[in-house]
C-alpha cells in the first residue's frame, strides 16, 4: 500500500533491512529474516524477535519502497507491502509512470516535492475508491466543497467524480485534482505557493484520446480551441478516460446533435447524471450494439457462467447478459459463441441440483440451453420466471408470429405468417422476395454454379441441425466462416433478418408495417417528392425494378419509413440499399431491415449532415494510418480517402461493386456490422497498394480504384447473366486481373479480423467529437464570411465575437432541463439561423460588450436594442443582427451612433419600462425582460403573414420558396439605403427618455461637466425652436400643423404606443411637441464636446478579451 511520505534515516536502518532493487530515485528493501532459509542467521532472528515482541513495530511490513535523491542522506518511505507481489506491483508502477518524468526537473527539491504530492494523491485516490464502494458520502461532500470553492461555478453544476493526477504545464508536471462535472473538465493544483486553475467546457473539446510519449507512458490528451492539455499518472486511467468520453459525448449530443439527443430521453436531465449512471449507460449501449437488440432494451444484469455447447460437447465460459425482454450469452474465449434468447420464445426455466448451480432454459422448437456455475442461480431463476410470465401475458399474438422463424423447415410456415392488416392493404403488400418472383431457381437444369449453390445450402442445413435455426441459434466461428463464403440465395432474406436483429423488431410489432403503409399512402411532402424522383434510379438494370411490382414495393417501403421517422425522412442512398433488401426479403422484412440499418447499425448516417458516415470515415482514416502507414506517408492529404470512401459506407459498396458481388458484402455487414465494411475497405486499399503508391494525383488514384471495382466478380453467383452487372463489362476493362469477392472478403477477415468491436466503438466516440467540431467550424466560417461584408470589424474580432455569442447561448443551456436555445438550434437551417439568442441572453452580452453598458438604464437600453434588432418579432436574433449593433457602437460614425440611439427611443424598439421592484436603478427581472421583449407592434393580419413568410423562407415545411429569398434580399438592399429623412419623429415622452439616456451615458466620463452642459444647451435650444415654431402659427394652424406632424410620424407610432399602454399620453394634443432626427442631429453637431464623445475611438479587442475571461463568472454572479 502507498504510505504518507515520512523521513527515514538509513544510518542504523541498514542493519534491519536488505536492499532488493534500486535506481537513481527509489530503493526497494526487504526486512531481514523474511523469506530467507534459516531465518537469516543471528541478525534475522533478532529482527524477527523485535518485530513480534515490541508493540511499536509489531505491524512492520516485510517490504518497503523509499524515495531518495542523489547526494541526500534523507530518505522518504512511500510504500510498503505484505508480500513480494504487492510491492513489485508498486515498484513497476513507479518505473513506468514516475521515473521518466523526474528527469525534467531542474533541482532535487522539485523532485522530492513532486513525488510527495503524487503519493499523497494516490493515497487519496485509493481512499476514494474504497468509500465509493461503501457509498460513504462524507469524502465526496468534502471534495464537492473544494470543487465549489476552487472554481466558483453555479450551484446547479453537478460534480460527477474526481481523480488525482498530474497536469503538464510546459515540460513540468503539476500534481493536483481533476474534477469531472456535467458541463466542465476542471483541474486545480496548489503547490509551493503556485496555483493552477483550469476550466474546459466539454462542448469546446475537439480531441480526447489516450496517448503515450517518451516521458509520459500513458496520458490523456485533451484539445480544446486549438490548445493541447495533457493529464497523466492516473491510478485508474481507463476508468477516467471512459467517463471523460461519456461526458464529452453527452455535451456534444445535447448542444450540437439535436436529432440524436431528442431520440434519447435518458439524456434529458443533466442534474441526474452520476458516475455509476454513465458507466451503466456505456455498458448498456455496447450490449445493445453487440447483440443487435431493439433500442428500447437496457442491460439489467450480468452473470459469469458456463454455457453447455451440445454439438461440441463442452462448456464455454462467458457472460450471461439480461435485459427486459432478452437473455444473451457471449463467450470470452477465442472461439466466439453467442446466443440470443427472446423471452417470448421461452417455455420453461428450471434449475438443477445445487452442485452445478445450473439454470436450464427451454424454448419453442424443442431446444434447451444449460447455463452452469451461475452465482445466485436460485434468485435468478425466480426473476426470469417472473419476466417470462410478464412477457407471455403482454402480447400472445407476437409470440405466435415469432414461432415460425424458429421452425426447422421454413416452407412449413410460409403461409402461416399473414400480415395483420386490413384486407385492401394486404393486397398491395408483397409477401415474397422479388428475387423469387423474377429469378425462380430451375431445379431441373443444375449447372456447376447451381450445384455449388446447393452445396452451400447443404452446409447451412448441417449447421442448423447442430446449432439450431432461428433467432436463438448458436452463433460460432463456423457461422462466420459460412457467411464469409456467401449466404445462399434462398436463405439470404431469413439470415439477414436474423443477424441484423430485425426479426425481433418485426416479431414485437405485428401489423405495424401494414398500418404505416396505409397511413402514409397519398401523403405529399419533400421526402415523397425526392422518393418519386429516385425510384427509377434504383438498380435500373435489374428486371425487378423495370416493372411496376418492384417500383411499387420500393415506393411503399421508403414512404412508410419516411412516415415512421420524419427526422430522417428520406436520404439519398436509402433507395439503393432498400432495392437490394427487397430482392431477397419480403416487403415487410425489407422495411424492418431498413429500420435496423438506419436506426441501429448505421446510426446518424441518413440525416441531413450524415454525421455517422463522416465519423466512420474518420475511423477508417485512423485504421489506414495504423495498418497501411506507407500509404499514409505517400498521400499528402488524407481527405482523399474520405471523398472516395463516402459511397462505400453509405451504400455498403452496392454503388461501386456489381450487384452479385455487393450482396456478399451485405451478408458480412449484417453479421459483423460496420467492422465488415472497415475491414473490406482496408483490404481493397491493401490489394491496390502498389498502384496507389505510383499515382501522382487524386484523379489517378480514383481511376485505379474504379478499374479495380469493375473487375471484382462473383464466380459462384447463380444469378442469370442478364442480371449480373459484372458480365456486362466491356472487353477493354476485362483485360485487367479479375478478383473474386469471396477471396477478397476472406483476405479482409484474415488480415484485419483482429480489429475489435470495442476499439471501433471507442474510435467512433473519439472521432465524433472531431467531426462535429469540424462541422461547427465550417458553420462559423460561413457565418463570418457573410457577416464580414456588412461590418467594419476585423475578421479576428468578428471571430472572437462569434465565439462569445455562441458560448453565451450554451452557458444559458448548461443548467436547465428545457432550454429554449436548444429548441431553436436546428442544423438543417441556413448557417445564420442555426444559433439565435433570446432577450435574456442578449442582456448578458450587452452588459459584457456594449460601451454603453455603464449607463444606469442599461437594462432598458439592452431591451430596446433587442426589440430594434428583432425585426420579425420572433423574440430571437441571430449573429448577423447582433454583430451589426455592436459594430455601430464601436466603429460607427457620429451620425450612425446617434441614429441608433434615436431609433432605440421610438417604436418599434421603444416601450415604456416600469420595473416592479423598487430598486435604485432600472434593473429588470428575467420575467419583466421577457414580457417587455414580447410586446408586439400591432399590424394588420395579412401584413404579419407576408412579413413572417418573407423573413423566414426556410422555416415553412415543404419546398423552399425562392421568391421569398429574392424578396428578403431586396428588402436588405433597401434597408442599406435608408434615408434619415424616412425616420419617424420623436414625441415628447420619447425625447425626455432620450435626454435621460444621454445624461446616463456621460456619467463618470472625464469630460462629464462639459457634456452635461452641452446636452442642457442642446435640449434648451430644441425646446425653444419648437416653441418659436408654434408661436409663428395661429392656434388653428398650430393644431393643424401638429396633426400633420403626427401624420408624418406614421400610423405605426400611434399603434405602437397603444399596444404598450392604453392611454400613454394625456388627451391634450395641443400641448404635444415632436422632433425630427435632422433637428436633433443638427443641434448636437454644434457641440464639440458631444461630437468628440461619440467619435472617441473605442478598443473592441480589449473588451472582447475581458468578456471572454468574465463570461462564465458573470453567469455565476447572476
Amino acid at each position: 500500500m502507498w504510505l504518507k511520505p515520512e523521513e527515514v534515516l538509513l544510518k542504523n536502518a541498514l542493519k534491519l533491512w536488505l536492499m532488493e532493487r534500486s535506481n537513481e530515485y527509489f530503493v526497494l528493501q526487504r526486512r531481514r529474516g523474511y523469506g530467507e532459509e534459516g531465518g537469516g542467521g543471528l541478525t534475522g532472528l533478532l529482527v524477527g524477535t523485535l518485530d513480534s515482541v515490541l508493540d511499536s513495530t509489531a505491524k512492520v511490513a516485510p517490504f518497503r519502497i523509499l524515495h531518495q535523491t542523489p547526494d541526500s542522506q534523507v530518505y522518504l518511505s512511500i510504500a510498503c507491502g505484505a508480500n513480494r507481489e504487492e510491492i513489485t506491483k508498486h515498484w513497476d508502477w513507479l518505473e513506468q509512470n514516475i521515473m521518466k518524468t523526474l528527469s525534467v526537473f531542474d533541482s532535487n527539491e522539485d523532485i522530492t516535492n513532486f513525488v510527495q504530492g503524487k503519493i499523497r494523491g494516490l493515497i487519496a485516490e485509493e481512499g476514494k475508491q474504497s468509500f465509493a464502494k461503501e457509498d460513504d458520502p462524507e469524502k465526496f461532500r468534502e471534495a464537492l466543497l473544494k470543487f465549489e470553492k476552487s472554481f466558483g461555478l453555479p450551484e446547479q453544476e453537478k460534480l460527477v467524480t474526481y481523480y488525482s493526477c498530474s497536469y503538464w504545464k510546459g515540460r513540468v508536471p503539476c500534481q493536483g485534482w481533476l474534477y469531472l462535472s456535467t458541463n466542465f473538465l476542471s483541474f486545480y493544483s496548489f503547490l509551493l505557493g503556485s496555483e493552477i486553475k483550469l476550466i474546459i467546457s466539454w462542448d469546446a473539446i475537439s480531441k480526447l484520446e489516450k496517448t503515450s510519449t517518451v516521458i509520459l507512458t500513458e496520458s490523456i490528451h485533451v484539445c480544446s480551441q486549438g490548445e493541447d492539455h495533457y493529464f497523466s499518472m492516473f491510478l485508474h486511467i481507463n476508468e477516467t478516460y471512459l467517463l471523460m468520453e461519456q461526458l464529452a459525448n453527452y455535451a456534444i449530443k445535447r448542444l450540437f446533435d439535436k436529432e440524436t439527443f431528442d431520440n434519447d430521453p435518458v439524456l434529458d436531465d443533466p442534474l441526474q447524471i452520476t458516475k455509476r449512471g454513465l458507466e451503466y449507460r456505456a455498458h448498456s449501449e455496447q450490449f445493445k450494439a453487440f447483440f443487435r437488440l431493439p433500442k428500447e432494451e437496457t442491460l439489467k444484469e450480468v452473470h459469469e457462467c458456463f454455457l453447455w455447447v451440445p454439438f461440441s460437447h463442452f462448456s464455454t465460459h462467458g457472460k450471461m447478459c439480461i435485459s427486459e425482454n432478452y437473455i444473451c450469452f457471449a463467450s470470452q474465449d477465442g472461439n466466439l459463441c453467442t446466443v440470443i434468447i427472446p423471452l417470448r420464445e421461452v417455455l420453461a426455466i428450471d434449475k438443477t441440483d445445487d452442485s452445478n448451480r445450473s439454470v436450464i432454459i427451454s424454448i419453442k422448437g424443442k431446444t434447451a440451453f444449460r447455463f452452469n456455475e451461475v452465482k445466485d442461480f436460485e434468485q435468478l431463476v425466480a426473476k426470469l420466471r417472473l419476466k417470462c410470465r410478464a412477457a407471455s401475458t403482454q402480447d400472445d399474438v407476437s409470440t405466435e408470429v415469432a414461432v415460425s422463424s424458429d421452425s426447422t423447415d421454413p416452407s412449413e410456415n410460409f403461409e402461416t405468417q399473414p400480415l395483420t392488416c386490413p384486407k385492401e392493404c394486404s393486397k398491395t403488400v408483397n409477401t415474397e422476395a422479388l428475387m423469387t418472383v423474377f429469378h425462380p431457381q430451375n431445379l431441373e437444369n443444375l449447372d456447376s454454379k447451381m450445384l455449388k449453390e446447393k452445396m452451400k445450402e447443404q452446409s447451412w442445413n448441417i449447421l442448423f441441425s447442430e446449432c439450431g435455426r432461428g433467432v436463438s441459434m448458436f452463433r460460432t466461428k463456423k457461422t462466420r466462416d459460412l457467411v464469409v463464403r456467401g449466404i445462399p440465395e434462398t436463405l439470404r432474406g431469413e439470415l439477414w433478418m436474423l443477424f441484423s436483429g430485425a426479426v425481433n423488431d418485426m416479431a414485437t410489432n405485428p401489423g405495424y408495417y401494414a398500418e404505416v403503409v396505409e397511413q402514409s399512402l397519398g401523403t405529399s411532402n419533400l421526402a415523397t417528392e425526392e422518393i418519386e424522383r429516385d425510384l427509377r434510379r434504383s438498380l435500373p438494370e435489374h428486371p425487378a425494378f423495370q416493372s411496376d411490382t418492384g417500383i411499387s414495393a420500393l415506393r411503399r417501403v421508403l414512404t412508410a419509413y419516411a412516415y415512421r421517422n420524419p427526422k430522417i425522412g428520406y436520404c439519398q442512398a436509402m433507395n439503393i440499399l432498400t432495392s437490394v433488401l427487397l430482392l431477397y426479403a419480403k416487403e415487410e422484412e425489407a422495411f424492418w431491415l431498413l429500420v435496423a440499418v438506419c436506426e441501429r447499425m448505421l446510426p446518424d448516417y441518413f440525416n441531413r449532415r450524415i454525421i455517422g458516415a463522416l465519423v466512420d470515415q474518420a475511423v477508417f482514416e485512423e485504421l489506414i494510418r495504423d495498418h497501411l502507414p506507407q500509404l499514409t506517408d505517400h498521400m499528402t492529404d488524407m481527405t482523399f480517402f474520405s471523398s472516395v470512401s463516402l459511397s462505400w459506407f453509405l451504400t455498403l459498396f452496392i454503388s461501386v461493386l456489381p450487384i452479385e458481388s455487393a450482396v456478399n458484402v451485405v451478408d458480412c455487414f449484417f453479421y459483423d456490422g460496420i467492422k465488415a465494411i472497415l475491414q473490406l475497405g482496408l483490404a481493397i486499399l491493401d490489394y491496390n497498394l502498389d498502384k496507389l503508391l505510383t499515382c501522382k494525383d487524386d484523379a489517378e488514384a480514383v481511376t485505379a480504384l474504379n478499374r479495380f471495382f469493375d473487375n471484382v466478380i462473383n464466380k459462384d453467383s447463380p444469378l442469370p447473366s442478364s442480371v449480373q452487372q459484372g458480365s456486362n463489362i466491356n472487353d477493354e476493362k476485362r483485360a485487367h486481373t479479375k478478383v473474386d469477392i469471396t477471396d477478397l472478403i476472406r483476405e479482409a477477415n484474415e488480415k484485419y479480423g483482429s480489429i475489435r468491436y470495442e476499439d471501433i466503438h471507442s474510435m467512433r466516440c473519439r472521432n465524433r467529437l472531431y467531426v462535429i467540431q469540424t462541422l461547427e467550424e465550417t458553420t462559423k466560417q460561413n457565418v463570418l464570411r457573410v457577416v464580414s461584408q456588412d461590418v467594419r470589424m476585423s475578421l479576428q474580432e468578428l471571430d472572437e465575437l462569434y465565439v462569445i455569442f455562441k458560448k453565451e447561448l450554451f452557458i444559458s443551456c448548461y443548467w436547465y432541463l428545457s432550454c429554449p436555445g436548444l429548441k431553436h438550434h436546428d442544423p438543417s437551417l441556413s448557417y445564420l439561423e442555426q444559433y439565435q439568442i433570446d432577450c435574456q441572453q442578449f442582456r448578458v452580452l450587452y452588459h459584457l460588450l456594449s460601451p454603453w453598458a455603464h449607463s444606469a438604464n442599461r437594462d432598458s437600453l439592452a431591451l430596446w436594442t433587442f426589440r430594434l434588432l428583432d425585426e420579425n418579432s420572433d423574440c430571437l436574433i441571430n449573429f448577423k443582427e447582433f454583430s451589426s449593433a455592436i459594430d455601430i457602437m464601436y466603429n460607427g460614425s457620429f451620425t450612425e451612433k446617434l441614429k441608433l440611439l434615436f431609433k432605440l427611443h421610438i417604436p418599434p424598439a421603444y416601450t415604456e419600462v416600469m420595473s416592479k421592484t423598487s430598486s435604485k436603478d432600472d434593473q429588470l427581472s428575467t420575467e419583466e425582460l421577457l414580457y417587455f421583449s414580447q410586446l408586439q407592434v400591432s399590424k394588420p393580419a395579412n401584413e404579419k403573414e407576408t412579413e413572417s413568410g418573407r423573413n423566414s423562407p426556410e422555416k415553412g415545411k415543404g419546398k423552399i420558396d425562392i421568391q421569398a429569398y429574392l424578396s428578403q434580399w431586396q428588402d436588405e438592399l433597401l434597408k442599406k439605403e435608408e434615408n434619415i429623412k424616412d425616420l419617424p419623429r420623436m414625441n415628447q415622452s420619447q425625447f425626455i427618455q432620450f435626454s435621460k439616456t444621454l445624461y446616463n451615458l456621460f456619467h463618470e466620463d472625464p469630460e462629464e461637466e462639459s457634456l452635461y452642459q452641452a446636452i442642457a444647451i442642446v435640449t434648451n435650444l430644441l425646446l425653444r425652436m419648437e416653441e418659436v415654431g408654434r408661436k409663428l402659427h395661429s392656434p388653428a394652424s398650430s393644431a393643424k400643423g401638429y396633426s400633420s406632424a403626427a401624420c408624418d410620424s406614421g400610423p405605426s407610432e400611434g399603434n405602437a404606443e397603444s399596444s404598450v399602454k392604453k392611454d400613454p399620453f394625456p388627451p391634450r394634443e395641443e400641448n404635444q411637441w415632436s422632433f425630427a432626427f435632422e433637428q436633433i442631429l443638427a443641434s448636437l453637431l454644434n457641440e464639440p464636446a458631444l461630437v468628440s464623445f461619440f467619435e472617441r475611438p473605442l478598443d473592441l479587442k480589449v473588451k472582447l478579451e475581458n468578456a471572454k475571461s468574465s463570461q462564465l463568472r458573470s453567469r455565476t454572479k447572476m
